[in-house]
């Protein structure tokens, strides 16, 4: 009877709880567990957040490739500045940093007729920008132009320059240049590169805009300016 009651005791000492030993284990392998699922979740956290960054730097580098292109299409021969004797008329002012012409304004942006423009990088908060400038072509004077902030069109950007297409006096075409020195007439293209700094992951598509206007209209508006 007595060998009985010892042998039920050792038997129930032998289904005892968790030793040390196993516990440290599952608690080891919990941590491992839990580390790889919180490492996947911020995986997958960053890689749906750059996905978001990639569609935002995507539309609104879509939308402002779209629109400064729209408006060199549009650039239109009209004078905006001229010396006291009249003998010099600027159409168009360029440089490797801005560019200053006449065209048309979307709707959602200004009204009144054609009105003088400015494309400039400037440098902003983080990096460069592509900001707009623009005022009435009527009564227009320089200072026109800023009395209001400019539109910020793109920014993040590392580099850019404008360039520009010309024709020598045998009507051939010259080399890209970055300083427009002819103001009384129009280039016959404007080329925009620009490189953006690391954390844009969308490229900026080469922009080479063609000046759509017969240049033998030019002493016909100017005239008419007169």
């Amino acid at each position: 009877m007595m060998a009985r009651g010892k042998l039920a005791g050792g038997r129930l000492r032998g289904r005892g709880g968790f030793t040390l030993v196993d516990l440290l284990l599952a608690l080891s392998l919990m941590s491992m567990l839990l580390a790889l699922a919180y490492g996947g979740l911020r995986a997958s956290t960053r890689a749906a957040d750059r996905g978001q960054a990639i569609l935002q730097d995507s539309g609104r580098i879509r939308m402002a490739h779209q629109f400064v292109r729209k408006q060199l299409n549009q650039i239109m021969p009209l004078v905006f500045a001229e010396n006291e004797e009249r003998t010099e008329r600027t159409v168009f002012l360029g440089s490797a940093d801005r560019i200053r012409f006449v065209a048309p304004m979307p709707g959602y942006l200004g009204f009144g007729g054609p009105q003088v423009q400015e494309l400039a990088i400037v440098q902003g908060e983080d990096g460069l920008e592509l900001v707009l400038s623009h005022a009435l072509l009527q009564g227009f004077e320089e200072e026109l132009l800023f009395e209001q902030l400019p539109i910020a069109l793109l920014d993040k950007i590392g580099q850019a320059q404008f360039s520009f297409l010309g024709r020598d006096e045998n009507g051939e075409l010259l080399d890209w240049t970055t300083a427009w020195t002819e103001t009384g007439t129009l280039p016959e293209s404007i080329a925009l590169e620009v490189e953006f700094i690391e954390d844009v992951y969308i490229k900026w598509p080469l922009l080479t805009a063609s000046v759509r206007v017969d240049e033998s209209a030019l002493s016909e508006l100017a005239g008419a300016q007169a």
